[in-house]
Order: structure tokens, then sequence, then C-alpha cells
């Protein structure tokens, strides 16, 4: 069944005009007066919900029962990633949701290729959680993370440790291995862009208090490595 994000409130009973969004969706898919759909608001459960009416600009939907289901892990998994281009990022943030991601931080690095303008990068925010919608609608997910603002590894990790955050950052060649870190109920996780974070980025974390971790003895690259870590840890620790 077609499942839908629509960031409204919703009622059972309600005959309800879809966004914009998700007519496009509806015309794609072909879906005819009587087809069956799935919305969800992301503020818990879905809800059924039948195609009553279409035109070519607007769709019209009668909601059903609401149903609570929750697909999320019991661990808080939160992915620090450093930004990367092209479609690595946007692959990254889609597999990272599938896992069980509930929060994303962008964060700009020394070694990281993408530079823009300040103006651009409320666009490539909003272009991210567009990414993030897209991947709660295909793999089930009711609760839709978040994408924070692009910033400064540095600034960043000086707020979070003004906060007492800290978490665990990926470090090719590090001795410490996952199975040795304590079951965590919340978790950061930290991966460099495209080469890596710097030997002065990696300082700077481990002197905030974040734990090096090695995810053996092989190169991954950066839309690799993240989701390895995250895979590895929901094994461990989440609902895997």
């Amino acid at each position: 069944m077609p499942r839908f994000y629509c960031p409204q409130p919703l009622q059972p009973g309600q005959l309800l005009r879809l966004p914009e969004t998700v007519h496009r969706h509806v015309q794609v898919l072909r879906l005819q007066p009587q087809d069956s759909l799935t919305l969800f608001n992301g503020e818990g459960g879905e809800y059924h919900a039948t195609l009553t009416q279409m035109t070519n600009k607007w769709s019209e939907v009668l909601l059903g029962a609401h149903d609570p289901v929750e697909r999320e892990s019991p661990l808080q998994l939160k992915l620090v990633q450093g930004v990367s281009s092209g479609d690595r990022m946007d692959y990254t943030l889609q597999k990272a949701v599938e896992l069980g991601v509930t929060e994303i931080q962008p964060v700009l690095t020394r070694r990281g290729i993408v530079k823009l303008p300040p103006e651009r990068w409320a666009k490539k925010q909003a272009h991210w959680q567009g990414v993030v919608e897209a991947a709660c609608e295909q793999c089930g997910r009711n609760q839709v993370p978040v994408v924070h603002e692009a910033q400064a590894l540095s600034a960043w990790l000086a707020q979070q440790h003004q906060a007492g955050q800290r978490g665990l950052v990926l470090l090719p060649g590090s001795t410490q291995r996952l199975r040795e870190q304590t079951a965590p109920t919340s978790q950061w996780l930290l991966a460099g862009p495209e080469g890596g974070l710097s030997e002065e980025e990696v300082a700077l974390a481990l002197q905030y208090g974040w734990q090096a971790l090695t995810l053996g003895p092989r190169v991954l690259r950066t839309e690799t490595a993240a989701l390895a870590a995250l895979a590895a840890i929901s094994a461990l620790w989440g609902d895997f």
C-alpha cells in the first residue's frame, strides 16, 4: 500500500485535500478513487485512507482508523556526517533512516569538497530533509528524523561538549572495537566525508571525550563507513 508523509493534523473521518507534493505522487502512481493508501504526519502512528476524488490539480482522501504502530529502535541513533558530494550524501541519509537514525547533523570539515555560499545551505538542508521524508515513506517509519542545519565540525563539537554530549568517532587505525564499548541508550556517531577527518578534527573530538572506533583494517568509503557502523551498533544494542 502506498505510504505518504503528510505534515499536518490528521483525524479519523476527516476529508483531507492532500498536499501538492503528495498529489503529484498520487498522479505518478496512477491511483484512482477508492484506492487505499497510508498517511503519517510524524506525530505517532499512521492513518488508513481512501482516495475519494482527484483532478489534475488536487486529490482528496477520507481518513480511516488511526493505527498507533511504531517501528522505532529502542536505541536512539544519531549521526554526525561530514558533508559529502553528489549522490553520496543523499545515499547515506536515505540508508541511515532505514537503519533507524533519529537525528542527522551535517558538518563542514577541513577535507570536505562541498563548498556553498551561505544562502544555499538552507536549500541544501531542505533537500536533505526531503530525502529523509521519502526514506520514511519507503521503510515504514512513522517518526521523521530531523536534519539539522549544517555547522562547522569544530563549533558543533564545542556546543556538544558544553552540553555534556559525546559519542563515537570513526577512525581507521584505531584499536578500539565496537564490542568493547558499553551499551548505551542513545548514541552519537561521527563519520567524515571523502578523505576522512583531519588529524586536528580527530584530536579535537578525542579531547572532548569522544571515543575512537575502528571498523576493521580496510579503508571504507564515506557512504559505507557510517552505514556499516550504524548496522553494527543496531545489531549489538538496537533492534536487529
